[in-house]
């Protein structure tokens, strides 16, 4: 079952473009062409890098360094599978997973491209939304989408639409986060609740005749992360936690700075109804998707002043400490568990919950 939203039959872009659905013409580079990219992209990211119409967006560098002395350069394809889900939908994903993989490196986000993939029959209308959620999520982050790209594919060639989405962001002086810096004697600190990106998505495809209240995760943490820099310049390492869950993250920071994780089972924050869902369909919470939520490792000497000004901000207001990074068993993550015990947690083999993202 795929949430599709309520469609205004006043809708303002109506009788902008003549047809209703995506046809193999709208990919041709002809007039067709023309008329939804004007129609759609153009009238709803509308900003003067966009409205130039080349093949480009040009930016002046003199302009860009006024906000630091680094470039950030990220890229990412979204395809999850349904196009809408509680509290979020392709777009808004797009435009905040972008956002995510600059500000974990330290970056303000800045500009942001977009090329769309579309099926043929693809109804307007549908994109119109899409495209109107991602505007308005770019300008609550304080970034424009600059340029972008459309290609249309006979039907059934692709899943309705597939988005990817290229990010530019800069990062100021003394600022060097890199999960190479990690050391033994860091603490590792998480932003909130993991796993509620993955069960919204699950409990939206309707599949299973589950019902939950929980929403996506997805929001946008470059704010976040600027105020944890403003009193702790030497963050270490952090990381947004996307596919494959915390557990994959922790693994990939063991893996790079050949050192020891050792995580709390009971500081881990998850919601009641996401270990509901978890202990029925025989899923570990700790492999589960989030779209909003990073992890923090730094001198343990700063844990105190970081977790106050994360808990003062919207994004980070149930941060808590879930671990600390040791040099006992390098490569490893273990979690010490409920019951006192220990046990490994490996990477992610295979795909828990496909096209999550």
């Amino acid at each position: 079952m795929q949430i599709i939203p309520q469609m205004n039959q006043n809708n303002k872009h109506k009788n902008k473009i003549r047809d209703t659905h995506i046809t193999l013409a709208h990919g041709s580079g002809g007039q067709a062409m023309r008329d939804l990219i004007n129609s759609v992209f153009v009238k709803t990211f509308n900003n003067t890098y966009l409205d130039k119409l080349e093949d480009q967006a040009i930016f002046d560098i003199p302009q860009l360094a006024a906000y630091g002395n680094q470039l950030a350069f990220t890229t990412d394809s979204y395809v999850v599978d349904p196009l809408f889900f509680p509290g979020g939908d392709i777009g808004t994903l797009a435009i905040n997973g972008t956002i995510n993989d600059l500000a974990v490196s330290g970056a303000i986000p800045l500009y942001i491209s977009c090329g769309v993939i579309l099926e043929e029959g693809f109804p307007i209308d549908i994109l119109y939304k899409i495209t109107e959620n991602m505007q308005i999520a770019a300008q609550n982050a304080g970034v424009k989408i600059v340029t972008g790209d459309t290609k249309v594919v006979h039907r059934g060639a692709v899943d309705k639409l597939f988005i990817n989405t290229t990010g530019i962001g800069i990062i100021r002086e003394n600022i060097h986060i890199s999960s190479h810096n990690i050391q033994p004697g860091d603490a590792i600190i998480i932003n909130g609740e993991i796993g509620n990106h993955g069960t919204a998505i699950l409990a939206a495809r309707g599949e299973l005749a589950l019902e939950t209240e929980i929403t996506t995760d997805c929001q946008p943490l470059h704010d976040l992360v600027q105020k944890i820099l403003n009193v702790c310049p030497q963050v270490h390492g952090m990381r947004d936690v996307t596919r494959g869950g915390l557990a994959t993250v922790m693994n990939e920071f063991a893996q790079t700075s050949h050192v020891g994780i050792s995580l709390d089972e009971t500081a881990i924050p998850v919601r009641e109804e996401v270990k509901g869902f978890c202990e029925i369909l025989g899923l570990e919470p700790l492999y589960l998707a989030n779209e909003g939520k990073l992890v923090v490792v730094l001198p343990a000497e700063n844990v105190n002043r970081v977790l106050d000004v994360m808990k003062s901000h919207p994004a980070g207001k149930n941060a808590c400490v879930i671990g600390t990074v040791v040099a006992t068993h390098p490569g490893i993550v273990c979690l010490k568990t409920i019951f006192g015990t220990e046990r490994i947690i490996d990477m992610l083999v295979g795909e828990q919950l496909p096209r999550i993202c």
